[in-house]
């Protein structure tokens, strides 16, 4: 680690530079806090022994004299160890991969192969065995570091296969006269793989100046401070958390502490109480699910949430200069919000940990249904908008000057317009270098001017200066009969009903649009009660009454979209889709090829009915 630290923020020019500097600003703050399941306690760390961690695990980067820009790919859960072998990485000018710590062994090991990875360091040996069993050659590869310290009897020679401790000791070995060359600010910060919601993931070229530039303009509107405290769960494979959960709170000097688990993230909310939360929409749709089965058959207490939801909404509006819906009781709006604060809105703030000052939405639109329920309740939910190709965060909203209908103003330094079929195009520091080993691609979504095509369409307000993303280019539904449908926007309607956990919606070239839901296994129970059937029974989801029944669901759920956009048939499952079993990316968007063949014979039944 160099001794010489920059003066200030501005001055930081690479990430490398951005943990010493925050280490000599607030070496005493606490920077990182991870649960230690053998103490079940929390263990702390503070930026002074953060930085002292990391040089441990740069020094074990120096041992293998790795050239610069070597490739090391991270498969961990969020932790100190992610932490510290991407701090290690950048300090020495190596560049990190990172990978999602419970994707599928076949993209792993392409990835690896892809990006020509030197260093792979993963959680367990049975990881490495799965990924080395796809049997894609990795040429690359020198060594695999376990860091759960569990080896086999037999360990393979080629690539070397160490445990953690091992590796770290070789570290110790390094002399100071080892001459370290630090980045600059053109060099890789990652190469992160895109989602993939169709084909092949590509790798994303990101520099140190990508990323800090989005950092540094992300500060300036969401201003954590030291006294914040964020709680990591998004993977950090994702560009989103590594910039808004990982980096920021670096720049900020607040503290993160990692979740136990996305199981245990309802606990760990309330144990934790953070006060900067960067999450999914899907986090928020499952929190409100849990609301709707617990209200529903309660009347009195569904009218009570749906006025505190009015009341607190009217509020909100006014608060923000936004047009105030007419209703004939408003005016005692300021004298019901306490009895309805106390008795509505903060036992549903309470499920977060009750003192959250800024809570981020991003990755995927956020519904309206949902902005309405959290924002009127109080929550300070801002929604923000971007790509992993844009560092990523191209524009957000601010607690204090917050739209919800939009995605808000561009960060600082960034440019947009909008081009050819109103696509928002994008220009700015934080965008891409482009993609790995894919020139034409690279050329096909980035002008040599350097503007960014996202491939989504968007208005720009000309006085505020406000996004509102209108839809996917390249997802618009187009039907035989030539009309357009926006699937993203019609699922996340079908998904406000608590009946339906998850939808997803075909018609590409059909004469109509159908859907394949996903049941919430609660409202599914008492609605096949009521229709006589078994929730159970394989047979139940193709009763007659049963789809008759979604389908009146989805049709006043679908009530806000033209005829030809709501769908006429509907194939109900009760198997979940998840990143696991290869439905969802890792920031839960819809893979929809994999959709589309596995449900391939029940959509081609919808339409032959």
């Amino acid at each position: 680690m160099t001794a010489a630290y920059p003066a200030t923020l501005d001055n930081v020019t690479t990430l490398a530079e951005l943990l010493s500097w925050r280490a000599s600003q607030t070496p005493k703050g606490e920077a990182y806090r991870q649960y230690n399941a053998q103490t079940q306690r929390w263990d702390s760390l503070t930026w002074a022994q953060a930085q002292e961690r990391v040089a441990h695990w740069a020094r074990a980067l120096d041992a293998m004299q790795l050239d610069r820009g070597a490739r090391v790919a991270i498969l961990l859960p969020n932790g100190l160890d992610a932490m510290s072998i991407d701090q290690a990485c950048l300090n020495r000018a190596c560049t990190p991969v990172p990978l999602h710590a419970i994707d599928n062994p076949a993209s792993v090991a392409y990835i690896l192969a892809d990006s020509a990875v030197s260093l792979l360091v993963v959680q367990t040996y049975a990881q490495w065995q799965a990924i080395e069993g796809v049997g894609t050659p990795l040429p690359a590869l020198r060594a695999v570091v376990l860091t759960d310290d569990v080896l086999p009897t037999q360990a393979p020679s080629q690539p070397a296969l160490m445990r953690l401790q091992d590796w770290l000791a070789g570290g110790d070995a390094v002399t100071a006269a080892v001459k370290v060359t630090p980045p600059v600010p053109e060099d890789l910060a990652a190469i992160v793989y895109t989602s993939g919601t169709t084909g092949k993931p590509k790798g994303v070229m990101l520099s140190h100046r990508n990323v800090l530039s989005n950092v540094k303009g992300v500060l300036s509107q969401v201003r954590p401070v030291p006294e914040d405290v964020f709680l990591s769960f998004l993977p950090l494979s994702h560009t989103f958390e590594r910039t808004a959960g990982y980096y920021l709170p670096m720049a900020a000097g607040s503290c993160v502490v990692y979740a136990r688990s996305v199981a245990l993230l309802g606990e760990d909310l309330k144990s934790v109480r953070p006060t900067v939360l960067i999450s999914v929409p899907r986090i928020y749709e499952r929190v409100f699910a849990k609301v709707q089965e617990t209200l529903a058959g309660a009347s009195l207490k569904a009218r009570m949430f749906a006025w505190a939801q009015e009341v607190g909404w009217r509020r909100f509006c006014r608060a923000q200069g936004l047009p105030v819906e007419d209703a004939k009781w408003s005016w005692c709006d300021a004298l019901v919000w306490p009895f309805l604060q106390s008795k509505v809105a903060q036992p549903l703030l309470n499920q977060f940990g009750g003192r959250l000052r800024v809570a981020v939405s991003g990755g995927a639109p956020l519904s309206s249904v949902l902005a309405r329920c959290f924002i009127g309740l109080g929550m300070p939910l801002v929604q923000g908008y971007g790509m992993t190709e844009t560092s990523p965060i191209v524009a957000c909203n601010r607690p204090d000057d917050n739209d919800p209908t939009t995605v808000g103003k561009t960060l600082p330094g960034v440019e947009v317009r909008i081009g050819e079929n109103r696509e928002l195009q994008v220009r700015g520091p934080s965008v891409m270098q482009g993609y790995l080993n894919r020139p034409e691609d690279t050329a096909k979504i980035l002008s040599s001017d350097g503007w960014l095509g996202t491939g989504d369409q968007a208005s720009v307000d000309p006085v505020t200066g406000r996004i509102r993303i209108l839809g996917r280019i390249k997802e618009i539904i187009v039907t035989s009969t030539g009309e357009k449908v926006p699937p993203g926007d019609l699922e996340l309607a079908l998904t406000a009903d608590p009946l339906f956990a998850q939808a997803f919606v075909v018609g590409e070239q059909k004469p109509f649009i159908a859907a394949v839901v996903v049941l919430n296994p609660v409202e599914w129970g008492r609605l096949a009660s009521s229709l006589g059937l078994v929730a159970d029974a394989p047979a139940s989801l193709v009763a007659p009454q049963a789809v008759a029944a979604a389908l009146a669901r989805i049709k006043a759920a679908a009530a806000g979209f033209p005829h030809y956009a709501v769908p006429r048939a509907v194939c109900l499952s009760t198997d979940p889709w998840t990143i696991e079993n290869t439905m969802m990316t890792p920031t839960l968007k819809l893979k929809r090829n994999n959709l589309m063949v596995r449900f391939a014979a029940e959509i081609e039944r919808m339409y032959q009915r």
